[in-house]
């Protein structure tokens, strides 16, 4: 494994700064790194009765609506950038689908797109899902939680594709670990 260090590799030159993003170039590199926050952190939440719960929202880059795990930012919150991973990771899922986890585990921890930025994503399996709110994003996002069950979630990411819309891949990673937790009951 290979770092880059100073003495080897040219220094990060700042090309523009969004209020969330910063594009910068290393060389001839150019990648993003995302401003007000310590990475990020996606949910596997497994009802108890086996469903996998997803959301769909619109999103503008891709020119439609996402398939995707519960997700969020760690620490972007004004006042708590200490955030721990697993606080944020609950704090979203509540967010975002209503639902609250009384066990929460981290289960993997890389990056999210190496060629393009420098953030890294934990993820996380949910269990113990309690409903304790309707969901749906803040008041910024347009949320549409789905609970799916495991055996059927291929067919139904297959109809929301013929419909449209864009899976993201770490809906599939997070089939993996929701299949693991269910081998091990």
């Amino acid at each position: 494994m290979s770092s880059l260090s100073d003495a080897t590799h040219p220094a990060t030159e700042t090309i523009g700064d969004g209020r969330f993003l910063r594009l910068v170039r290393r060389g001839k590199w150019e990648y993003v790194e995302r401003l007000g926050a310590r990475g990020a952190a996606a949910i596997v939440a497994v009802t108890d009765d086996g469903r996998l719960v997803l959301i769909e929202q619109p999103r503008p880059a891709l020119g439609g609506v996402a398939v995707e795990l519960p997700a969020g930012l760690v620490g972007d919150t004004p006042g708590d950038e200490a955030e721990e991973a697993a606080t944020a990771a609950n704090r979203e899922l509540v967010e975002e689908t209503g639902y609250e986890a009384s066990r929460i585990e981290q289960v993997a921890h890389g990056p999210s797109s190496p060629g393009l930025t420098s953030e890294c994503i934990s993820i996380f399996v949910a269990t113990g899902l309690r409903k304790v709110g309707p969901g749906g994003g803040d008041g910024n996002e347009q949320i549409t939680v789905f609970e799916v069950p495991l055996a059927e979630v291929e067919a139904w990411l297959g109809e929301r594709i013929a419909r449209g819309a864009h899976v993201d891949l770490k809906v599939y990673a997070g089939l993996y670990f929701a299949r693991q937790l269910a081998a091990h009951k």
